[in-house]
C-alpha cells in the first residue's frame, strides 16, 4: 500500500484514506533558504549529494523544536542535487516509536517556520517529515539495545572482522560497541562509530512487537510535487 500525502504552505492535506491512525505519513513542505554551504556529516544525519549546509547547525536547530513538541528525532536527511533538493525528517513518539498524520503536520508548521526564520540552507529545498516504519533505521546506540532480538542489516563504514556488510540478529550492546550475530561470520563486535547505516528487516516477529503498528515502512511511502 502506497500513500501520498502532499502539504502546501497551509499545510492543507490530501489523500488520506480511513485507515489505521498509526500508519505512518509524510508531509511535505516546499520552502527557499539560504545559508553557508560546508561538507561536513554524521553517520546519522547525514548529506546525500551535493551539501548545501551544515548538517551539525541542522541537527542543533532542528532536535531541540521536535523535543519541545514531545517528539524524539530519529534521523535527518538533506539530500538532491540541481534544482531538486529535500530536507528529511524521520521522527517518532517516544511510547508509540510512530506518528499519526496530525503529529507530522505539526512537526511540519513548527519546523517550517523555524527554518523560514534561521533560514539555514541556501537552496530551494522540499521538507518531508516521517514516521521511521517498523523496520525502521537504527541511528542512536540505544536502539541497537531496544531491538535486541530482531534480525537486521548493518553497513560499517570501514572492515570489521573482514567485513562492511552485515545481516543477523542484534545481540545488543556492550559500552560503545554493537554486538551482532551475522548469518555468515558468526558472533562479531561493531564499533558503534563505524556503523554507517543500519536497519531492522520486517519479520513476523518483529511484526508481532510492534502491534498495533502498520507493516508498512515508512521508505515505501511517497511524496510527490
Amino acid at each position: 500500500m502506497r500513500i501520498k500525502c502532499l502539504a502546501t504552505n497551509e499545510l492543507q492535506l490530501c489523500g488520506i484514506p480511513p485507515i489505521s491512525p498509526l500508519l505512518p505519513y509524510i508531509v511535505k513542505h516546499v520552502g527557499v533558504a539560504g545559508g553557508s554551504p560546508a561538507a561536513t556529516g554524521s553517520r546519522n544525519f547525514v548529506f546525500l549529494g551535493d551539501p548545501m549546509a551544515d548538517i551539525a547547525e541542522l541537527t542543533a536547530l532542528i532536535e531541540p523544536e521536535v523535543k519541545a513538541l514531545g517528539f524524539d528525532l530519529v534521523r535527518i536527511r538533506l539530500f538532491g542535487s540541481g534544482d531538486e533538493h529535500t530536507l528529511q525528517i524521520m521522527a517518532e513518539r517516544p511510547e508509540t516509536k510512530q506518528l499519526v498524520i496530525e503529529d507530522c503536520a505539526t512537526i511540519s508548521r513548527r519546523l517550517s517556520d523555524v527554518l523560514d526564520e534561521a533560514d539555514p540552507i541556501e537552496e530551494a529545498y522540499r521538507l518531508e517529515v516521517s514516521s521511521p516504519g517498523i523496520d525502521r533505521p537504527l541511528t542512536r546506540l540505544a536502539d541497537f539495545l531496544e531491538w535486541a532480538g530482531h534480525e537486521a542489516k548493518i553497513q560499517a563504514t570501514e572492515a570489521v572482522a573482514g567485513r562492511k556488510s552485515f545481516r543477523g540478529v542484534l545481540k545488543g550492546i556492550e559500552g560503545d560497541d554493537i554486538l551482532f550475530q551475522d548469518a555468515k561470520a558468526g558472533d562479531v563486535v561493531i564499533p558503534f562509530a563505524l556503523v554507517g547505516d543500519a536497519k531492522l528487516i520486517l519479520t513476523d516477529a518483529l511484526i508481532a512487537a510492534s502491534m498495533p503498528l502498520s507493516s508498512d515502512g515508512a521508505d515505501e511511502f511517497e511524496t510527490e510535487e
